[in-house]
């Protein structure tokens, strides 16, 4: 069983994939940033470095896919691969901060990818405002996120909704996460518990 978590900067990815992976006894696979050696350069100059990141990520992300693949092993993932061609390349190119020559080049390496790999067998998209979306990212002070702008939160939540309402890989599930508690009140993590289950059992 593989399910992935994907939402916006801040959704609670990381943090649902860590309490589902505890009650589920489950694998959690994350995103990988703390050795990302373009992240805080990218937040410095996203220009110059938006191709080189997205590079990473992609490369990342396709060979942990096909690590959850080949394990055998029930899988909660932290992001998925479709992020980052659908959101965050597309966003950066749209802002003019990646160029149109080297998008093209990131979508044809993308698409070669996405025909060896298969999607999650669950995708659960954490849908949370921007005032959430800020208040979480100011509560885990991470320091090459405190430049993300307003602005720049809108046009990922933009490409997220886009991105989810043409999504057709696989079973959704959309947790609206504005009013869940699901760090510190059991009964809001209970809910969502109840939402995947209904959703795991449709998958057998």
């Amino acid at each position: 069983m593989h399910l992935a978590i994907t939402g916006n900067i801040g959704a609670g990815k990381t943090t649902l994939t860590q309490l589902l992976a505890k009650n589920y006894k489950w694998t959690a696979q994350y995103e990988d940033t703390e050795d990302n050696p373009y992240l805080d350069d990218f937040y410095y100059d996203m220009a110059k470095w938006s191709f080189n990141l997205q590079i990473y990520f992609l490369s990342s992300r396709f060979r942990r896919i096909k690590e959850i693949q080949e394990s055998g092993k029930n899988i909660i993932q932290d992001r998925t691969i479709y992020e980052d061609a659908y959101i965050f390349a597309a966003n950066l190119h749209d802002m003019g901060l990646m160029q149109t020559r080297d998008h093209n080049n990131y979508l044809n390496l993308f698409h070669l990818m996405k025909d060896y790999i298969q999607p999650p067998d669950l995708l659960i998209y954490l849908r949370a405002s921007i005032p959430t979306l800020v208040d979480q990212i100011q509560k885990r002070g991470r320091e090459y996120e405190a430049s993300i702008s307003i602005d720049y939160l809108n046009r990922l939540n933009d490409k997220y909704e886009e991105w989810i309402d043409n999504y057709k890989e696989g079973k959704l599930l959309i947790i609206e996460t504005d009013n869940l508690e699901f760090v510190d009140n059991e009964a809001d993590l209970g809910f969502i518990i109840d939402q995947i289950e209904s959703q795991i059992h449709g998958l057998f």
